[in-house]
């Protein structure tokens, strides 16, 4: 079953972010584009290259209006304690989700039950709460900052512009189809 247009469940989760605990709900994802990015433990070996990979992005993304939520099984504090220890994740400022309940990683239908983890799994969330995309891959397989970038762009471009659609490889200021006219005739000519 596909999860595009299906609505995140209330919920409220502690956060850790630049040296601080926090509460995030539902409520601070409405209004803006968010991105979900499941992992499946701090102190592994994939994980912090991904979550370097997206901090070294973070700025771009907050210039778009998209807030990034790493997501993990562990508790606010274990994100703490992997903040102190791991010089590649002292430079994270987006906030890191606990989920030690699984609730999200239930919502989003990446709990792996019998390991008490997520799956690596990338969910870009619209302003109404609405996952409108997402990614779910092996847990040995990094993810790509530079193409979930684009993929929020392009995304948030077709939310403006409902008669356009972005090509296969489109970048922000490229070409895109215009379907105003031609209907959906335009998509099997491509």
């Amino acid at each position: 079953m596909s999860l595009i247009n299906k609505e995140v469940a209330d919920f409220t989760v502690q956060a850790y972010q630049n040296d601080d605990f926090h509460t995030v709900s539902k409520q601070d994802i409405l209004g803006k584009w968010s991105v979900f990015f499941f992992y499946p433990a701090d102190f592994t070996f994939v994980c912090p290259t991904e979550l370097k990979d997206l901090a070294d992005k973070y700025e771009e993304f907050k210039k778009i209006g998209c807030e990034i939520f790493s997501v993990s099984c562990d508790t606010h504090y274990v994100h703490k304690a992997w903040h102190d220890a791991s010089e590649t994740i002292k430079n994270i400022q987006y906030p890191m989700l606990a989920d030690p309940n699984h609730a999200l990683a239930k919502d989003f239908e990446v709990m792996i039950e019998a390991d008490g983890i997520s799956e690596r799994g990338t969910f870009v969330v619209n302003p109404e709460g609405k996952i409108v995309a997402y990614e779910v891959v092996a847990g040995n397989i990094g993810r790509n900052a530079d193409e979930l970038l684009r993929r929020v762009e392009a995304l948030q471009f077709v939310a403006q512009h409902g008669d356009q659609v972005c090509p296969a490889k489109w970048q922000p200021g490229a070409k895109t189809l215009d379907l105003s006219h031609k209907g959906l005739d335009l998509i099997g000519k491509l």
